[in-house]
């Protein structure tokens, strides 16, 4: 059985490469794709690390943008069409960090082929799903470098009706719902409706955050929705009610340890640097 990680990154090589060099593991392989907006040189010191591999064609990525969401397909689309067939493609960010080794992390999804592991909720019954309406609802012009955009996508948000889902899905997110380890055959699956759905990558171009609910509501209106187990195996900590998750830190790794998560987000060595040290010292 073969892993492939996907990591999206923008930042902070040195904690990239501690990260990576954490994965490293005989049936692992490691895809990372940089921020188009930021020099590759910096991530050079990556090419130490064995089964590592940089993802082709770049892209910019904005926060919240369907740039992002398209970037994540794009990749997608790169690892599952190599010859090597992936049990599963783990997705992760720069700042994220495995809980425990490479091993572990290896014997565990070994155990559980097949599953796919998103963390969602139901739309129209969740607090975050009441806020989160309007990133579809609305136009949004997130990815549109323009003078005025902001005024701009106001007038147009007063002058027109509310935007409704091109497709009847029920639909599916959150805001832990961006990471997630797919099987290689439910990536395809979202890759192939994608391709064969105009109408609605037309219609995701103008909405926002994308990555948080487009990925889970494909899969839970498909065949591959009794594989999911709707847990994403990563703690975040969204208890200072932020745009961004808590930056973990030393003092928070006895709720990090009681999670039984295999990865923890998000951390910061220029912050803090000595967790990730303790996370080691347990293994």
């Amino acid at each position: 059985m073969r892993v492939a990680h996907l990591i999206m990154v923008h930042k902070n090589p040195a904690q990239v490469l501690r990260l990576a060099e954490k994965l490293v593991h005989p049936n692992f392989d490691i895809f990372i794709h940089v921020d188009a907006k930021v020099s590759i040189d910096q991530f050079e010191l990556l090419k130490t690390v064995p089964n590592l591999y940089f993802i082709n064609n770049r892209s910019e990525c904005n926060w919240g943008g369907f740039s992002l969401f398209k970037c994540i397909i794009d990749c997608l689309k790169q690892i599952v069409q190599l010859p090597t067939k992936y049990a599963f493609i783990n997705m992760i960010s720069g700042q994220d960090y495995p809980l425990y080794n490479a091993q572990y992390i290896y014997d565990y999804l070994e155990q559980r082929k097949e599953t796919i592991f998103l963390s969602f909720e139901d739309s129209g019954t969740t607090e975050w799903w009441q806020k989160a309406a309007s990133r579809y609802e609305k136009f949004h012009f997130t990815d549109f470098n323009m003078k005025g955009r902001y005024f701009i996508e106001r007038m147009v948000n007063l002058l027109t009706p509310k935007r409704k889902f091109p497709e009847k899905l029920e639909l599916y997110g959150g805001n832990k719902s961006c990471w997630w380890i797919l099987t290689s055959d439910s990536a395809a699956y979202v890759i192939e409706k994608l391709e064969n759905s105009p109408k609605l990558l037309s219609f995701l171009k103008f909405c926002w955050g994308t990555d948080e609910f487009v990925i889970p509501t494909l899969i839970m209106n498909s065949p591959f929705k009794d594989k999911v187990i709707n847990d994403n195996l990563r703690y975040i900590d969204w208890s200072e009610g932020n745009a961004h998750p808590k930056l973990l830190a030393a003092d928070n790794l006895t709720e990090i340890f009681d999670s039984n998560m295999l990865f923890a987000r998000k951390f910061d060595v220029e912050v803090d640097s000595t967790i990730l040290d303790q996370i080691d010292a347990r293994q």
